[in-house]
């Protein structure tokens, strides 16, 4: 199953890409560990969420080239 970032995605299809059950995935929102928004009755997720949770690596990078540039920034102060 391809994950598309800007597509939202049920607890049910969440459940399914991350093969966790139900229990598990609402430890993982109550926790914090998963951003989603809660729509009327409902939970909703998206794509982009799931591959930060997916592949925390990339996270990692984008994370520590920010926080290079933002030294950089304020080493030229």
């Amino acid at each position: 199953m391809e994950i598309r970032e800007n597509e939202v995605y049920t607890l049910a299809e969440t459940e399914e890409i991350l093969k966790v059950s139900t229990s598990t995935l609402a430890r993982m929102i109550k926790k914090g560990l998963i951003r989603s928004a809660k729509v009327g009755k409902q939970y909703r997720i998206m794509g982009k969420e799931l591959l930060r949770i997916l592949s925390p690596k990339l996270e990692n990078k984008v994370g520590i080239a920010y926080n290079k540039a933002r030294r950089w920034i304020h080493d030229e102060d």
